[in-house]
């Protein structure tokens, strides 16, 4: 039988995550003086994982955790996913019944992508990447007449589907626009949008009365393809779609369509198959200006995943609550049908 020291357990397997991309090296000394770190990431199997979890902590990481594995893990007070999606590989109904925290990173990325997508729009109300393309061909031309179409965000009617913290990031950045921004979110109460300055709204209001629309929505059965054919159609024309968050809302076939027939413009950062292929028609869509899943993986955002896990697991281990990780709601996580990025 291992014998460890007094300082608690922690199991390091960020899997899909790199290790020395989420803690810095201060990070990392400071987890290692504060707890007595296994480091997995490079496991070929999992025997030390077996053999290490009954003395466990916490889990960095979200490696497999069935009933049968959890009920082993008779210490544990933490699992921390450190990719910033939940999957569903872990029984959670399991866990929350053994009081184990289940926390995400995912407010870590929000600013990056609230930035991103401010810029997404920027770009589709101006045209600024559009012309770049066209001075690089040779093809530009000038001030009023390279402005076709251009209109202002300030004071636009504004969009937001799903208020969590990459909506609310998000409308805080647009404060100085004086937007009036419409939000659907069919998990919150409108009175909690509506403090924030929103109007809660349907999504076909939500829609229909919006010349910019970010999608922040996430993940579930009941939101596959929530934007459907019919509920594209919703959209004003010239209306500016601005897609950062979760392929799977999105009718994509549906989508081409609608760009095809120029009836909007489109942001779009995430796709339902990545890389997207070389022969893609969204490639050839003057329409739409196109991003290879990058508006929250910045380093900035990466490394305050390792300081926000160590600021909780010190927390927890004085017998206090987290308060930087974001706590997994037991009522929702087991909805939600996120992919791993890779």
């Amino acid at each position: 039988m291992t014998t460890f020291p007094a300082k608690p357990v922690v199991l390091l397997r960020p899997a899909p995550q790199k290790r020395d991309r989420i803690f810095t090296p201060a990070a990392l000394s400071a987890l290692n003086e504060l707890f007595t770190v296994i480091d997995l990431e490079d496991a070929a199997d999992d025997k030390a994982f077996d053999e290490y979890l009954p003395e466990a902590f916490a889990v960095i990481g979200q490696p497999d955790l069935d009933a049968e594995r959890l009920s082993r893990a008779s210490r544990l007070k933490a699992l921390i996913n450190v990719e910033g999606n939940f999957f569903p590989n872990v029984d959670y109904a399991a866990a929350f019944s053994r009081g184990v925290r289940v926390l995400g990173c995912g407010s870590a990325y929000s600013q990056a992508v609230a930035e991103y997508s401010l810029g997404l729009a920027i770009d589709l109300a101006r045209g600024i990447s559009h012309q770049d393309g066209a001075m690089r061909a040779g093809s530009e031309k000038y001030v009023s007449e390279s402005n076709n179409g251009a209109v202002l965000l300030h004071r636009a009617s504004v969009g937001i589907l799903g208020y969590g913290n990459l909506g609310r990031s998000l409308h805080r950045l647009l404060q100085p626009f004086h937007n009036t921004v419409r939000i659907y979110d069919p998990w919150l109460p409108a009175a909690v949008i509506e403090d924030t300055g929103g109007i809660a709204s349907s999504l076909e209001e939500t829609l229909s009365l919006s010349q910019f629309v970010y999608v922040f929505a996430t993940a579930t059965a009941d939101s596959a393809h929530l934007l459907s054919g019919p509920a594209l159609d919703m959209l004003p024309e010239g209306a500016r779609l601005i897609l950062v968050s979760r392929a799977a809302v999105v009718d994509y076939d549906a989508l081409l369509e609608r760009l095809t027939a120029g009836r909007f413009l489109a942001a779009i950062d995430v796709w339902p198959v990545e890389p997207v292929p070389d022969d893609s028609p969204f490639r050839s869509l003057e329409n739409a200006v196109l991003s290879p899943h990058r508006a929250g993986g910045i380093t900035q955002a990466f490394e305050s995943i390792g300081d926000m896990v160590v600021d909780d697991l010190t927390l927890l281990m004085r017998g206090l609550a987290p308060v930087r990780l974001q706590a997994a709601a037991p009522e929702l996580v087991g909805r939600y049908r996120n992919k791993p990025v890779t």
